[in-house]
């Protein structure tokens, strides 16, 4: 059994967690996520299982939708609800002044990683170097927020939907917005509603799971293209040869054999078709 389950992580389990508990329920060999929450957060948590897990790595580029809240008017040590918070002020700005501040986030921009963070240093994560005192900076990461919507604001809550790149941490949007309003922010609550093609709508808590749930490799990748080789074809691909009959612009597409069974993912440029990944 190979394929991909959408859960819809609860609030105070890490995403390790949710992936040892897949495992050890339905007794996979092979089981990752693809892409933390962390252990406050909730919503969608892909998980790979068996031969899908060869695969992962086709999901680290794909926008991320999130539900969030930020606590104004405080600093966490850890930018969320999780950490040591300090109230700073009570005089916080207008809602006006709010919504300006949050969409100037909009487009593409630089960002620092909070200090309790799974980014590593030395081969080190930073948050174990936080939990020791040490706070490691690391130089700001380029990303790039594509779309703010249904924004809320009541004092001292500001809520709203963000969708953007990987490698961005909304508990650093917080901090930031914070910042900017000169009054502090600290992320309260998230979830993760999308990530690639896949929502939340269509995920399920990990104890209604079955194995009826899992889907397809082939099904999660809808943005690429489908190809049937011929027998010949099919042995080349399979051998890590360059299939010089298909030719292409740079392109991943879906590979089929020739009775019509998923092979893996290939890439097809000017030279031909060659081998990306196997199933």
């Amino acid at each position: 059994m190979d394929g991909f389950l959408l859960i819809r992580k609860a609030k105070g389990i890490s995403s390790n967690g949710v992936v040892q508990e897949v495992k050890k329920r339905f007794n996979f060999k092979k089981v990752g996520h693809l892409g933390t929450l962390d252990p406050m957060a909730t919503g969608l948590l892909i998980v790979a299982v068996n031969k899908a897990t060869k695969f992962s790595s086709y999901f680290l580029n794909e926008i991320k939708a999130y539900s969030a809240e930020v606590t104004l008017g405080g600093t966490s040590d850890t930018d969320d609800a999780e950490g040591n918070i300090v109230n700073i002020t009570k005089d916080l700005p207008d809602s006006k002044k709010v919504t300006l501040s949050l969409n100037s986030f909009l487009g593409e921009s630089f960002q620092k990683a909070p200090f309790y963070s799974a980014l590593k240093h030395k081969g080190k994560p930073l948050y174990k170097y936080a939990r020791e005192g040490k706070l490691i900076e690391k130089p700001p990461r380029k990303i790039k927020i594509t779309d703010i919507s249904n924004i809320y604001y009541q004092e001292p809550l500001l809520e709203f939907d963000i969708t953007c790149s990987k490698g961005t941490y909304i508990r650093s949007i917080a901090r930031d917005i914070g910042n900017l309003l000169d009054c502090g922010g600290y992320l309260s609550k998230l979830k993760r509603t999308q990530q690639g093609c896949f929502k939340i709508k269509n995920s399920n808590l990990i104890n209604d799971l079955s194995v009826d749930h899992i889907i397809s490799i082939e099904s999660a990748f809808p943005q690429f293209n489908s190809i049937k080789l011929n027998e010949s074809e099919e042995r080349i691909y399979k051998n890590g040869g360059i299939v010089n009959s298909i030719k292409g612009n740079e392109e991943i597409s879906k590979i089929y054999s020739f009775s019509d069974k998923f092979m893996g993912l290939g890439e097809i440029n000017d030279s031909g078709l060659k081998l990306k990944q196997l199933v």
